[in-house]
Order: structure tokens, then C-alpha cells, then sequence
């Protein structure tokens, strides 16, 4: 655990929150930022036959950045790897920016992509650093919702810099934010390090990250750099099965390994494992493709390519919201999967049928569809994880789960661009010899190739959309497989902290979350505690869970003594209802009541607990205790080992609860 933190102003909580939001803001948009510039990109640094990498390369080196950075935080503080991402981040976009060949883009990107996954992990897990527990479930969820919605609208605003600037502003945006941001960071974050020293497991980090590049590369050079068949390729997908293979036998005898193997002795976690990769696969597939075949089919401009893609958004946000909220209304999860991977299924078949003369009506209806599918699949998986694992794997189990859906955006970026590539070379080359006159560059780019004249452009058109049209044919068997996939998983019972944030956007889009079990408990505890704080005053249900007698304005003044004497500060009535802005003449009775109870000691205006006030602290610890452990009871507890883990850890929650609990607010709140 780390080492508490002071308690802060509500002024100083929304600075260190808008502080990790640009954090979050700036790596989640830059996953698809570049979708709508890469028509533009590839006209001015050639090599289309690797402009899948450029996506491909920050999510990869985002999956690897993202397993590390959580133990990083542990080891060296996570305000410093928030600001040490935050300046790879720079370095990487900057680089971007400049870039005078594809070769140092894909570089340049994957440096972007190191510093976004450090910024993403250490911004879920500065809000559980920094801001109370009471307060901190309305704080992840509006930072999850931050990271699905730039995800989502990144194509859009790639579009406006590539068009009103240049693409090479899509990167040089970032820079003067994450200046802002360091600085912020400097001045606003509490500097917390762990008081374990973690243990890190490099050996397995760097076999899953060199395994899985192997493969990436072999499906990427397959059929354009390199035959099939070739030694180059055979070599890579051999070298990857023995990468994986190494993977696994380390993480079998890993002190604390990265991925635990046991994790996929639950059907739940393997079947939810599988299906975060297909929803990833479909999703930055798709919106890395669908503005390129927007710009060459259609003759769209970046912006409009952008906001052409919207359909897509908006059928994933409806259904992934829709299906939230019956989830959390009825705890019944299973058939979402199964209908939202059949729906996938058909909006990419219906996407596999456009062409130069589908309607822009047709098309988006097709695009909503997809993406009705894709909200539909992704909203439970990690929630439904996070309710069948014992406590000791929350961390590792919540990270995995995560860990797939950004594999599977890698993959399926590669994939595409793979499946691109093999169909349009050919196909661009046989439109080429139909429109002598015509050169390559134009070809490429989607501007001139909109002043060709149509008997000239249209061969090259068909050739585009055939080509995009062959990608999302061959995309469909993937989503069969999620759908079959999806059968397999169990119906099991949500526990009320899962219902209760299954309609967070940030549940949906997995944002990248902490490692840490503790994080991840309080995470839970924290939703809990906001749906039950809108349902009803917190305050006397925490009584009667004690079993005291107090009304709540006593617990609330004996909480306020306690919070003050744990500070080592003098309680007085002057003191606490300056700290609350409330009348002295309103709290004055409130206290005195207290002490004619016996509850308080009053020593010339001093307050202090007495033996009975002690007493009845005691009895509001243990009514917390006794009240989270009502919420969580259904937690996997076979193992006494793992008991005795949530045991601990729900013992200081409680006392953290109560000790910011007698914080929160004036009598009138509680």
C-alpha cells in the first residue's frame, strides 16, 4: 500500500484531476488520431504497404508500456512515471511530427506509444492516490468516460488538423499539451511510492513482447514483403511460437508473474480473454480503414471522412450505454455477447458490400450497425472477470482482460493492413494499366485522385473499394468465432459494485486500469459507495451496520474529532465549521450534545474523544467493515488464504472510509 496521502481541497482534487485528464486524453486519442490522415501520410512518405504500422506500432508498444508502468509506479513513485511517460510522449510525438520517411513514423509512433501506456495505467492509479474514497467513484468514471470518448472521436479531429493544417499536426498537438500537463503534474501531484518493493517480471514482459511483434511482422511482411512460404516468414511465425511458448513456461514458475496461466483454468476469464480480443480486432480495425475507403471511394475530405465514421460511434455508445444499464438494472449479462457478436458479423458483411455507388445513407446504416455490435459485445467483460476471480488475481485478472483488447487492436490493425495490402497492390496495378497517363502518386492520393476525370478515377476507385470491401469479407469469420465463442460464457451472479458501474463508458472500452489488487478492491468499494450514497444518506446506514445508538449528528461530530486528533491538530467547534464554511451557532448544539453524552471531553474549548466516544469510533469501524463485507460477500472465498487477503484489505478500507467520512461534509449532508 502506499503511504497516505494529506487531504486536499475540492479546488486542489478537480487541478489533479484535470492534470491525469490530459494525461488520459492525449494517449487514447492519438490510438486512432492518425486514421483519417493516413491516405494523407501515405501520399507524402510513400510505402503504403506499411501504414497499417503506424497504428499498429503505438498499440503495441502501448500493451507492453501499460503491463510495466503499473510496477514502475510502485518502484520509483508514480507522480515521476507520470511526468517520465508524459516526456516520452513528446519526444515520441515531436518525432512524429517530423518525420521525412514511413521508417521513422512507425519509430516515432511506437515511442508515442511507450509514453501513452505509462499515462494511461498512472492516471487510474493517481486518482485512487489522490482523491477520497467517498468522491472517487464519480472521478474514475468520468476519466473512463474521457478515454472512450477521445478513442472514438479521434478519426474526426485527425480529419480537421490533416485538412486545415497538415497531418503532421496531429503530433505536434500533443506537445504543447503534455508540456502543460508535466508542469501541472510538477505543482498539483502528490509524490507516493510503494512501501513493498514490487517484484517485476522483465523476463516474461520481454518474451510476450517479442513473440507477439514476431507474429505481427509475419502477418504483416506475408504475402507483400515476402512469399508465404518464404524462410523469412516461416522463421517469424516459428520464432513467435517459441517466444509464447517461453511465455508461458516462465509464467508458470514466475514469483509474481505478469500473466498468471491459472487465470485460464476459469472459463469466464478465457472466453472473456478471447472475446476483448475480437471486439479490439473489429474496432481500431475498422476505424483505421473506414476513413481511408471514405477518401478514395467516396471522394470525402479527411474532416469529412472523420465525421463520416460517427454512425459507427454513436451505434456504440447507444448500445454499449443500453447495455450497461440493463446490466446494472438486472445483473443479467450473458446474451449481450452473443448478440453483439452476430450483429458484428453482419455489419461487416454489409461493409464488404459497398462500393463507388452505395449511398452515404446505405453506408452509414452499415457503419451503425457495426458499431451496435461492438457495444454490445464489449460493455461486460471485465466486469463479469472481476466478479469470478479470487481477490489475490483482481489486479492481474483486470490488466489481462485489458491487456487482449489492446492485443487484439494490434492484430487487428496488422491484419487488416495485411489483407489490404495482398488485394490492393495487384489491383491498383491492373486499375494503373487501364488509365495510361495516370501515375502511382496520384493513385495514392486522394486529393488529386478526386480532379481525375471519372473515366479515369473510376478504375482506381473500384480498385480501392474492392480492395477494402475483401478486407471486411475476410474480417467476418472473426466475428463468427467471437459469436460461437460467446455461447461459452457463464451466467454468473454481479455483485452490487459490479451492477453498479456496469454503465460506466470506461467498463466498455477497458480502459487501461491498475495492477494492483488493493486499487482495484477500492475501485469496487468506491462504485458502491456512490450508488448508495444517491440512494440514501450514508451516514445512518453506516450506524445501523455498527449497531450504535448515535444519531447521526453525533457520529458525524465524533468523526470530526477523530479525523482532527489522527492529524494531530486541535478540534474545536471554530475550526470545524471554519473548515466546513458552516455557522458556528449551527454546529455549536451538535458538539455540546456529544459532551453532555459523555461521547466528547471538552478541555477550554479543546474537543477529545472520551473512553465512550472511543468506543463508539470503534463500533462505526467495524459497522463499515461489516457493511462493505453485506456488498462483497459473494466474492470468491473457497481459498482461506485469499479470505484472509480481503479480509485485511476490506479492514482498511473501512478505516479509510471513516476517516474521510468524517470529512465529507457539514451535518446537513450526512
Amino acid at each position: 500500500m502506499d503511504e497516505p496521502v494529506e487531504p486536499m481541497s475540492k479546488a486542489k482534487i478537480n487541478i489533479v484531476f484535470a492534470t491525469v485528464v490530459l494525461g488520459m486524453l492525449m494517449a487514447a486519442l492519438d490510438q486512432t488520431i492518425v486514421s483519417a490522415a493516413l491516405p494523407s501520410i501515405v501520399a507524402d512518405l510513400g510505402s503504403a504497404g506499411h501504414m497499417a504500422w503506424v497504428v499498429t506500432a503505438y498499440l503495441l508498444a502501448e500493451a507492453v508500456a501499460t503491463v510495466l508502468a503499473g510496477k514502475l509506479g510502485d518502484l520509483f513513485g508514480r507522480k515521476l512515471l507520470f511526468q517520465i511517460s508524459g516526456v516520452i510522449f513528446i519526444a515520441g510525438s515531436a518525432l512524429a511530427g517530423v518525420a521525412g520517411g514511413m521508417g521513422v513514423l512507425i519509430v516515432a509512433r511506437g515511442i508515442q506509444g511507450v509514453g501513452a501506456g505509462g499515462l494511461m495505467v498512472t492516471s487510474m492509479a493517481l486518482i485512487a492516490d489522490t482523491i477520497p474514497l467517498r468522491e472517487r467513484g464519480k472521478y474514475q468514471g468520468a476519466l473512463g468516460a474521457v478515454f472512450g470518448v477521445t478513442t472514438v472521436v479521434g478519426p474526426t479531429l485527425g480529419g480537421l488538423f490533416t485538412d486545415h493544417a497538415s497531418w503532421r499536426w496531429c503530433f505536434y498537438v500533443n506537445v504543447p499539451i503534455a508540456i502543460i500537463m508535466i508542469v501541472m503534474a510538477a505543482r498539483t501531484l502528490p509524490h507516493l511510492r510503494a512501501v513493498t518493493r514490487p517484484v517485476i517480471d522483465y523476463l516474461g514482459i520481454g518474451l510476450i513482447a517479442l513473440g507477439v511483434s514476431a507474429l505481427i511482422l509475419g502477418l504483416e511482411f506475408g504475402g507483400s514483403e515476402y512469399p508465404w512460404g518464404s524462410w523469412q516468414i516461416i522463421g517469424l511465425f516459428v520464432l513467435a511460437a517459441v517466444l509464447i511458448t517461453g511465455f508461458v513456461l516462465v509464467e508458470n514458475r514466475a514469483k509474481e508473474p505478469m500473466l498468471p496461466m491459472r487465470l485460464f483454468g476459469s472459463r469466464v476469464f478465457t472466453v472473456s480473454s478471447v472475446l476483448s480480443f475480437i471486439v479490439g480486432f473489429a474496432m481500431l480495425g475498422s476505424m483505421t480503414y473506414l476513413p481511408a475507403y471514405l477518401q478514395y471511394v467516396d471522394g470525402a475530405t479527411a474532416t469529412i471522412s472523420g465525421v463520416r465514421t460517427l454512425p459507427l460511434v454513436v451505434g456504440l455508445f447507444v448500445t454499449s450505454v443500453f447495455s450497461g444499464q440493463v446490466v446494472g438494472k438486472t445483473g443479467q449479462y450473458r446474451y449481450f455477447p452473443v448478440v453483439g457478436m452476430a450483429v458484428m458479423a453482419v455489419g461487416l458483411a454489409l461493409m464488404s458490400t459497398m462500393g463507388r455507388g452505395t449511398s452515404v445513407w446505405l453506408e452509414s446504416l452499415y457503419m451503425l450497425i457495426l458499431g451496435a455490435g461492438l457495444g454490445l459485445s464489449m460493455q461486460v467483460l471485465t466486469i463479469v472477470v472481476q466478479n469470478t476471480v479470487p481477490y489475490a488475481d483482481l489486479g492481474t485478472a483486470t490488466s489481462g482482460v485489458t491487456f487482449f483488447r489492446t492485443l487484439g487492436s494490434a492484430f487487428g490493425t496488422a491484419v487488416f493492413g495485411t489483407l489490404y495490402n495482398n488485394k490492393s497492390t495487384p489491383a491498383l496495378a491492373e486499375a494503373l494499366r487501364q488509365t495510361p497517363g495516370v501515375s502511382p502518386e496520384v493513385a495514392a492520393n486522394p486529393k488529386l485522385l478526386r480532379e481525375l476525370p471519372l473515366e479515369q478515377s473510376a478504375p482506381i476507385i473500384d480498385a480501392y473499394a474492392t480492395s477494402i470491401d475483401y478486407v471486411f469479407r475476410w474480417v467476418v469469420p472473426v466475428a463468427l468465432v467471437g459469436f460461437a465463442v460467446a455461447w461459452f460464457l457463464p451466467q454468473v451472479r454481479l455483485r452490487d459494485s459490479a451492477r453498479h458501474g456496469a454503465g460506466d463508458v470506461g467498463e466498455g472500452f477497458s480502459v487501461p486500469d491498475s495492477h494492483d489488487r488493493v486499487v482495484q478492491l477500492e475501485r469496487a468499494v468506491a462504485t458502491t459507495v456512490r450508488k448508495a450514497r444517491a440512494e440514501k444518506p450514508l451516514i445512518p446506514q453506516l450506524i445501523a451496520a455498527s449497531g450504535s445508538t448515535l444519531s447521526p449528528d453525533s457520529a458525524w461530530a465524533l468523526g470530526q474529532v477523530y479525523l482532527y486528533a489522527k492529524e494531530a491538530m486541535p478540534a474545536t467547534v471554530y475550526a470545524i465549521a471554519y473548515r466546513h464554511r458552516l455557522p458556528v451557532e449551527v454546529l455549536s448544539p451538535v458538539f455540546r450534545q456529544a459532551v453532555e453524552a459523555g461521547l466528547l471531553h471538552d478541555d477550554a474549548g479543546t474537543l477529545s474523544l472520551t473512553a465512550a466516544g472511543d468506543t463508539e469510533v470503534d463500533k462505526l469501524r467495524a459497522g463499515w467493515r461489516r457493511w462493505l463485507g453485506d456488498r462483497l460477500d459473494d466474492w470468491n472465498s473457497e481459498d482461506p488464504v485469499d479470505r484472509a487477503l480481503l479480509d485485511e484489505a476490506l479492514s482498511k478500507i473501512a478505516a479509510e472510509l471513516l476517516d474521510q467520512g468524517a470529512d465529507s461534509g457539514g451535518v446537513s449532508r450526512v
